[in-house]
């Protein structure tokens, strides 16, 4: 089933998520559910909370559906080493058609529970690193405006209350 994206600035998308401690079927359900979203949507990330769940859980999938073996469920994931820096642009779904630069670690290496719930852990480069850090951020409850300068932050909110104002957001 296709999720409802959240957009800013729901307060949901602000808030650190729960810790996951139940690895049952409605877990697996939302996994799923978070897949089909997330392609429907062409992305390659998305975060519990951005379908509105205040959980520590992100799906990933740099193939865009296109290879089983890339999907990647994070649970209850943190970042527990980070090596260079990259600065690239990055988009967000629940900020449509907002896309800036972004300072991020060139390498990560991140722990997290699979969807059994066993821990495990592994890194990441380049664009997997970004992604790992958008989601993670995101049950962080930190969105990635406020990982830009403050003049693209100030440009990207004055475009977003216009699009509230005209009724598009």
């Amino acid at each position: 089933m296709i999720l409802k994206i959240v957009k800013y600035p729901d307060p949901v998308l602000s808030r650190p998520g729960e810790p996951v401690t139940e690895f049952n079927a409605e877990l697996h359900k939302l996994i799923a559910d978070m897949f089909e979203t997330t392609y429907s949507e062409q992305g390659i990330g998305l975060a519990a909370p951005q379908v509105g769940v205040s959980k520590r859980l992100t799906t990933i999938d740099l193939s865009m559906g296109k290879d089983p073996k890339d999907k990647l469920v994070l649970i209850n994931p943190e970042i527990i080493f980070r090596e260079g820096k990259q600065y690239e642009e990055e988009g967000c779904l629940s900020f449509p058609d907002i896309r800036e630069k972004v300072s991020r670690a060139a390498k990560v290496r991140i722990r997290a529970q699979d969807e059994r719930g066993k821990w495990f852990e592994m890194d990441g480069e380049d664009l997997l690193a970004r992604c790992f850090q958008h989601e993670i951020d995101h049950v962080d409850g930190m969105l990635f405006i406020f990982r830009m300068s403050a003049l693209k932050r100030d440009l990207s909110l004055r475009k977003i209350r216009k699009l509230q104002r005209e009724g598009t957001w």
